[in-house]
């Protein structure tokens, strides 16, 4: 079996994760918290990512054949950098290791039911949008 790889698609995947990521540090950074505070930063970052994954992949699934290079480049590699689920998992180990179990407990809630929850709402919009458009 062969696995054809578009180049294209993979400078694609690398320059919306090089921005992705560059947009999420400046997010953090901007935003710093200590294990005790919500984290604002990857807060933004991740319910920003789902909006803005939920209304590129409505959008562009619209479109046939979809567009492979700019999915590559807002989802995979934008959207896939700029979320972090691992950070998010990290922090709330922090939390718990301070003490602040209510607080870890409302940010986990909170950022699975913001992402949920702005997906869909992007979803819908992009919809719209192409519905209208």
């Amino acid at each position: 079996m062969t696995v054809g790889l578009d180049v294209r698609e993979l400078l694609a995947v690398f320059a919306g994760g090089f921005a992705g990521a560059i947009a999420r540090l400046a997010l953090v950074e901007g935003m710093a918290s200590d294990p005790g505070t919500w984290p604002w930063g990857t807060f933004v970052a991740n319910i920003a990512g789902a909006l803005a994954l939920g209304y590129v992949a409505a959008r562009l699934h619209e479109r046939r054949p979809v567009p492979s290079v700019r999915l590559r480049l807002l989802g995979t590699g934008f959207c896939g950098a700029l979320t972090t689920f691992s950070t998010m998992q990290l922090e709330l180990l922090r939390m718990l290791d301070g003490g602040h179990h209510e607080l870890a407990l409302a940010y986990a809630t909170v950022s699975i039911a913001g992402g949920v929850a702005a997906v869909a709402l992007a979803t819908r919009a992009g919809r719209r949008v192409s519905e209208t458009g």
